[in-house]
């Protein structure tokens, strides 16, 4: 990366310019030839620059400066939503242990739309009215679901709003005519 642009170009191929070769001054009180003297400026020449020019490496240089600036910011920034993120999970964890109350002998199936999915969870028939009554919610901790009671799932909500997978309103009118206790 140290390498100057004009260290880039030769090892891309293109040669330098050929070194002008200075004439030999002639010598006082013997005649010039015409044509022969100070060097007119060419075409080829760099025109004299402005203050407020700066030349193509420097440039080059300018910009890779801010784009090596703006790619350490953006891994901060990366870096820092990581951080945060696993923060979460282990207050969500800490909150969620020993919470759940998922039944080992749970035998009905409880579905529910995730991620454009449809989920289930097995839950007992105790349990089932008060799922779908709102006194019971489900959370997401770690790819498994977990039945809460629903104090439980607004806190897990209030520190990672991704959490709360499902918390049924019963006072809210259906978007459709399927009951929410329908064994599917």
């Amino acid at each position: 990366m140290s390498d100057s642009l004009r260290d880039q170009l030769l090892k891309a191929g293109f040669k330098p310019a050929p070194k002008v070769q200075a004439k030999p001054q002639s010598r006082p009180g013997k005649p010039q030839p015409q044509g022969q003297g100070k060097p007119a400026q060419s075409g080829n020449a760099p025109a004299p620059r402005e203050k407020g020019d700066i030349d193509l490496a420097k440039a080059y240089a300018i910009r890779h400066q801010r784009e090596r600036e703006d790619k350490a910011r953006e891994q901060r920034e990366i870096e820092q939503r990581a951080k945060e993120k696993r923060e979460r999970r282990q207050k969500l964890a800490a909150l969620l242990n020993g919470a759940g109350q998922n039944a080992a002998d749970a035998d009905i199936p409880r579905h529910f739309p995730h991620h454009n999915k449809i989920r289930r969870i097995y839950v007992s028939a105790e349990q089932l009215p008060r799922l779908n009554g709102g006194e019971l919610a489900v959370v997401q901790l770690a790819g498994r679901y977990l039945l809460v009671t629903r104090e439980v799932a607004l806190a897990a909500q209030a520190i990672d709003e991704e959490a709360l997978v499902l918390l049924c309103d019963p006072h809210a009118a259906a978007d459709d005519d399927v009951p929410a206790d329908l064994v599917w």
